[in-house]
């Protein structure tokens, strides 16, 4: 009877172990800069309605903390950067499988608030009280931001004046325009077009910044999924570019 019972317990451990392997097997791990949520969650939704199962298990947040996270060991099978630093910080560590990093679509950078028509321009926003940007230590649009503030010679005045409010990402900078928070803030349009109350006052100037795009590309690890490479190729594809499209990005070029 014992031995029946042993015989029983390990059958039973070895149906868990395989069922526990086949469920590591379908996971797909993504990192995916804040910015580009909303875009993702409809992607992921087509590709399970696809007729494709495995789980997509999303991780949103600025490019920098996440290409850390995973320089750190975080599990990651498909980066999203909004920016080539990140991208590039993680193929010099050799994080990401150098042959499938490519351009996944471009943004462009707002100035978004309540409605004002006394702001038009990057003139305009010293006179504002309170600005929201994301932390340009670890959010590209930050960056991008501080880029085009320096370029218009602004930044330094309102740097000194304290009117500059760090947000954790791009999101909350607009979240903090959104209720009024701050006077304004520097986001992408793709973000701008989902706030309830903030509308973009003006565009930035394209020569005042780099271009905004963002790379994508598989890791070491995920390159070794079938289930990754998988996915990869839906974002990569027609799909990916209708639905990016859709919500305000621009296509890669």
């Amino acid at each position: 009877m014992k031995k029946i019972k042993m015989l029983f317990s390990l059958i039973a451990i070895s149906v868990l172990l395989t069922v526990s392997s086949l469920q590591a097997a379908e996971e797909i791990s993504l990192s995916v800069p804040a910015s580009m949520t909303d875009a993702l969650k409809e992607l992921i939704s087509q590709f399970g309605a696809s007729g494709k199962h495995p789980q997509i298990i999303p991780n949103y947040g600025p490019s920098g903390a996440l290409a850390k996270q995973i320089n750190e060991g975080a599990p990651a099978d498909i980066f999203i950067s909004a920016n080539q630093k990140w991208m590039t910080f993680l193929r010099e560590e050799k994080r990401v499988e150098p042959a499938t990093e490519k351009i996944l679509a471009a943004n462009t950078l707002v100035f978004a608030g309540k409605r004002n028509p006394a702001v038009t321009s990057m003139a305009d926003i010293v006179k504002l009280k309170q600005i929201a940007i994301g932390s340009p230590k670890s959010v590209p649009a930050g960056e991008y931001a501080v880029q085009a503030m320096e370029k218009a010679g602004i930044y330094k005045q309102l740097e000194d004046g304290k009117q500059l409010v760090m947000a954790k990402d791009v999101r909350q900078a607009l979240t903090y325009a959104d209720r009024g928070e701050t006077e304004g803030a520097f986001v992408y349009k793709t973000d701008a077009l989902m706030a309830a109350e903030a509308v973009i006052l003006f565009e930035v100037p394209q020569d005042l910044y780099d271009r905004v795009t963002y790379p994508i590309a598989l890791t070491v690890d995920g390159a070794k999924k079938s289930e990754a490479k998988a996915f990869y190729a839906f974002l990569t594809g027609p799909e990916g570019t209708k639905v990016f499209l859709k919500y305000g990005f621009s296509a890669a070029k």
